[in-house]
């Protein structure tokens, strides 16, 4: 598939643990290291950012406007994330779904689905700095594993393994941009 220079892409990557969410290239961790030589060339970054020892689902684009859109706090884009933590205490779940107040801000409601008080999955609308981690230590717990699941509507490709990478479809990028729009 050739594309021209002025053509928007987006790529689905899924990142693996170790990685960092940079466009630096001499950074021999940066996720951009992980396509090859000639997408790295096109101005493309990820769209918001993983911890390096977060993996799973991330949006790679050199589209600036949409991507704008999807980090801006007044889009309210989902992200929905599979955990694994520390034994939630008990209304652990309920506590975090109101909303944490943490040092330097209060996190917003969010929905909590519990599979063990040890596993599940959070969507959240924010992407604070450490913010789960951060929400689920404020409660009594910790995280010590978790999965980027999906992202303004788009759900990892679980075919891809950690470190592949693939375009999106166009229902992939109708979605995204829906979700950019606010919709």
């Amino acid at each position: 598939l050739r594309l021209g220079h002025d053509e928007f892409r987006y790529i689905m990557l899924n990142k693996p643990t170790g990685t960092v969410s940079t466009t630096d290239e001499d950074d021999e961790k940066s996720v951009m290291r992980l396509l090859p030589t000639e997408m790295r060339r096109l101005r493309m970054f990820p769209c918001g950012r993983l911890d390096i020892d977060t993996v799973g689902l991330l949006i790679i684009t050199n589209d600036g406007q949409t991507a704008h859109a999807l980090l801006s706090p007044k889009h309210h884009c989902e992200k929905t994330y599979g955990f694994e933590c520390l034994p939630l205490p008990e209304g652990a779940k309920e506590r975090l779904e109101a909303g944490i107040e943490l040092s330097d801000f209060t996190s917003k409601p969010c929905e909590v689905r519990l599979d063990t008080v040890e596993r599940g999955t959070i969507t959240v609308t924010e992407g604070k700095y450490h913010q789960i981690k951060r929400m689920f230590h404020a409660v009594g717990s910790e995280i010590t594993f978790l999965e980027r699941l999906s992202f303004g509507g788009i759900e990892l490709d679980k075919t891809l393994s950690r470190g592949q990478w693939r375009y999106l479809t166009e229902d992939e990028i109708r979605e995204l941009k829906s979700a950019a729009d606010g919709n």
